[in-house]
């Protein structure tokens, strides 16, 4: 059945449903019709809204703006007001769903599949959803579907409570060496395993107050390119599992929010099957490829990329 009935008839659901989604480059694409325009979008949870979408898309005129905030700064988007939606077949109700926000960018470049934008977590918000990776596929699960009656053996599955901050965001708890926590967003968004700031790293005892990156690199974020470095993390708990070792993106300028520290990614999370019930703030984990961990990737030592807003190619050396 396609998406759209899955969550239309949640109301009146006995039964769980299931829909195939695709996996791209490190990325869950789906499929979306929006104001009558087939679109696939990228699956993001890291993204509280509804839906981005390239501006060579037709779906309406502008009829506002929103600001947006990413990893590092925040700015302003011209935005379409939605009057439909569907994923497959079904019409759903957008009575209360955000508007259409609209921008510049080559999304199928970047996953190396069609891509037309990104599909956020107010889509599924108010449905309980599994994210099985194991399978590709969404599971709806009806109301009565409770997942704090599960008990976790905390080796291979894990019950997690979400913190009460964020809006429309999926924020837990990763734990340092030194027993200090860092808040990070459960992002399908994040093509890397995980992303922090380096004054994050300081806060927690992970990196020396004024040490400079030896080797640096970049990274994109919503409101442009910016400065960033790989760092090999020691063991730590990330959302109650624990992790031996594993490679993270650190950027080098401070969080855009006071609360976040910043996300766990597609990297971390493809090896869970998990259950996101937002209403009852919990979030089931089971580990089915039995891995946590992820290997160091290697860099040409070159990155050229087009920055809108100087409107020139930046070559990072």
């Amino acid at each position: 059945m396609p998406l759209a009935p899955a969550i239309a008839l949640l109301i009146g659901q006995t039964a769980p449903i299931e829909v195939p989604f695709r996996i791209g480059e490190d990325a869950i694409i789906v499929d979306a019709v929006v104001n009558g325009r087939p679109v696939s979008c990228m699956f993001d949870t890291g993204f509280s809204g509804s839906f981005v979408l390239s501006d060579s898309l037709d779906v309406g005129k502008p009829t506002g703006s929103m600001t947006l905030r990413d990893f590092v700064g925040q700015f302003e988007a011209p935005t379409v007001k939605i009057k439909s939606l569907s994923l497959g077949a079904e019409k759903i109700n957008v009575k209360d769903m955000a508007d259409v926000v609209q921008q510049p960018g080559d999304y199928s470049f970047s996953y190396n599949t069609h891509v037309d934008g990104i599909m956020g977590f107010e889509v599924i918000k108010d449905v309980i959803t599994e994210i099985n990776f194991e399978k590709k596929k969404f599971i709806f699960y009806p109301k009565s579907f409770d997942i704090t009656k599960r008990t976790p053996d905390n080796k291979k599955t894990f019950l997690n409570k979400l913190l009460p901050i964020g809006s429309g965001s999926l924020e837990m708890f990763a734990e340092a060496p030194s027993g200090k926590k860092l808040t990070l967003a459960l992002d399908t968004g994040n093509s890397f395993f995980a992303t922090t700031h380096k004054d994050v790293l300081e806060r927690v005892g992970l990196w020396t107050a004024g040490k400079d990156a030896k080797y640096m690199t970049s990274a994109g974020v919503a409101s442009g390119v910016v400065d960033a470095f790989y760092m090999k993390m020691p063991a730590m708990k990330i959302f109650n599992v624990p992790v031996a070792e594993s490679y993270w993106d650190i950027i080098d300028l401070p969080s855009s929010s006071a609360e976040g520290d910043g996300t766990i990614g597609f990297g971390f999370l493809k090896n869970f099957n998990m259950v996101v019930d937002y209403e009852r703030r919990r979030v089931w984990m089971d580990n089915f490829t039995g891995s946590v961990t992820n290997e160091a990737d290697g860099d040409v030592g070159i990155v050229a990329t087009y920055n809108p807003k100087v409107k020139r190619t930046v070559i990072y050396v």
